[in-house]
């Protein structure tokens, strides 16, 4: 048999990582995102307005509180698999993959500094946007947390928040930017990709919300591309969930009007 051609090779070499890609997006956030756009559909094509629609996170999952708590703690814990794949996908020899992501404790000052500014540039005009999209009827009100509590209600909320962070910021940072690269894609078409990717997961919550975590999603991938880190993005997303979840009694007190959802 004659060798391949050169080209012919090029694209039996890649379409294994292409499968790779996707099979990973499948088993992860590549799902979440096209329930989304099927949700979006949905919430579009309803009688009720945008406006007056709801989407609820973390929720109880049993009336009963022994199975919501471990309802609650399960699905967090099964929700970090995909993680733990793409970590066993990009290990090698002699290289661990938490180096390669930097997700490690080597530089702790400068990734917290990182993080807490990163905080600023995406909350403050995150809350904004959000504010602005409940008052203008583009944006579902989100009801991150329940509001009757247990003993155990915030340690499960900041376990999600962290597993949020953690699966978004490994996969759609982290891994895709690794792979995209593998395969030869330009920085700014992989920084412009994994932010589409990250608003369509969010495209559920309304229209607003899209918009806002793709520009995220930008800011995200550039930082990622200087710094070569994961961890400034995790510790960032981590505190941003953190303060959404816990933090929605106290922001529905101020802001019922534009925050509660429609009775």
């Amino acid at each position: 048999m004659p060798p391949a051609s050169a080209p012919h090779r090029s694209r039996l070499g890649n379409s294994p990582l292409y499968w790779e890609i996707g099979i990973v997006l499948a088993l992860s956030l590549g799902a979440s995102a096209v329930y989304s756009i099927v949700s979006i559909v949905a919430r579009l094509t309803d009688t009720t307005p945008l406006a007056d629609q709801s989407a609820t996170l973390n929720g109880s999952q049993s009336p009963r509180e022994w199975l919501d708590f471990t309802y609650q703690f399960l699905g967090i814990a099964f929700g970090l698999a995909a993680v733990a794949l793409v970590l066993f996908l990009l290990w090698r020899p002699g290289q661990s993959p938490f180096t390669r992501l930097g997700f490690d404790f080597t530089r702790p000052g400068k990734d917290l500094l990182g993080g807490f500014g990163l905080l600023l540039v995406i909350g403050i005009p995150g809350l904004a946007l959000y504010l602005a999209g409940r008052a203008f009827g583009f944006t579902v009100a989100v009801v991150p947390s329940p509001l009757d509590t247990f003993w155990w209600t915030i340690p499960i909320l900041v376990f999600a928040a962290l597993k949020a962070a953690l699966l978004e910021e490994l996969i759609v940072v982290g891994y895709l930017f690794t792979r995209l690269r593998e395969l030869g894609w330009s920085t700014w078409t992989i920084i412009v990709s994994s932010a589409v990717l990250r608003g369509s997961y969010h495209l559920y919550q309304g229209v607003g919300p899209f918009f806002g975590n793709v520009a995220m999603g930008v800011v995200f991938g550039w930082c990622y591309t200087r710094w070569g880190r994961t961890m400034p993005l995790v510790v960032t997303h981590w505190l941003l969930d953190i303060l959404s979840f816990v933090g929605y009694p106290l922001a529905l007190g101020w802001w019922p009007g534009l925050l509660a959802p429609a009775s």
